[in-house]
């Protein structure tokens, strides 16, 4: 059996900040497999069991707090009898830019109290951890951890949150060293309809240039008095 742990916290105050993104990726495997809001309570966790091709997986919440990750993680791995080489812990990491992904096989804690809490009570370094990037803080560590992701940020968190379903499903599959192999180099981009809003005056999906046209996919558009547009044709 694997064992997914998502790092976290429990509580409504809680949900949607950058500290509890690990939940949020296991959220998006939950909902791939059709398991969303199927979770039970046991070990300290909150447990979902998937069979993926032919594999049995639990993803697993921990509900100590982050502090106590470690306990949870330790229960689960009693009642499972998972060894370490079968454990992947999610947590988020500011030392790395936003929507930044990162593999290890084994490492410190790098100042992350969940990984330090799992490290304490298995008394080893080396378990597997897809460490997601929230950004550096432009406060205080503890206040970043805490807020809820920026506007231009959740434009960009459900590809962020699809590609690390996509990294772990590859670990389930492949193992760490392949799959970081994937996803170490993993570039998180824009939504189209992202980038054009930020498109320049006469560009496609920018705002009317000084002649008070605009141009669309499909043309040179101009636009009427009171904001309608009239059709000028494909002129590219």
């Amino acid at each position: 059996m694997k064992l997914v742990v998502g790092l976290g916290n429990p509580g409504a105050q809680y949900a949607e900040t950058r500290h509890n993104i690990g939940w949020m990726v296991l959220d998006r495997l939950a909902d791939r497999a059709g398991k969303s809001g199927r979770g039970r309570q046991r070990d300290s966790a909150e447990t979902v069991e998937l069979r993926w091709k032919g594999m049995e997986i639990t993803l697993a919440k921990p509900l100590t707090y982050m502090n106590d990750s470690g306990v949870a993680v330790q229960k689960l791995m009693m009642r499972g009898h998972v060894p370490l080489a079968d454990i992947l812990v999610i947590a988020d990491d500011f030392a790395l830019p936003f929507g930044k992904l990162r593999f290890r096989e084994s490492g410190s804690h790098g100042g992350h109290n969940g990984l330090r809490s799992i490290i304490d009570v298995l008394g080893t370094e080396k378990y597997a951890r897809l460490r997601v990037g929230i950004g550096e803080p432009g406060r205080g560590a503890i206040d970043h951890v805490l807020s809820r992701f920026a506007v231009d940020e959740r434009t960009r968190l459900p590809i962020l949150l699809d590609a690390c379903a996509d990294a772990v499903e590859a670990w389930v599959r492949e193992g760490t060293s392949k799959a970081s192999n994937r996803f170490n180099s993993f570039e998180l981009q824009a939504p189209a309809a992202a980038v054009e809003a930020q498109a320049a005056p006469g560009e496609v999906g920018g705002p009317a240039d000084g002649a008070g046209i605009r141009r669309t996919r499909t043309g040179w558009r101009r636009i009427l008095p009171g904001g309608g547009d009239h059709d000028g044709g494909d002129h590219r």
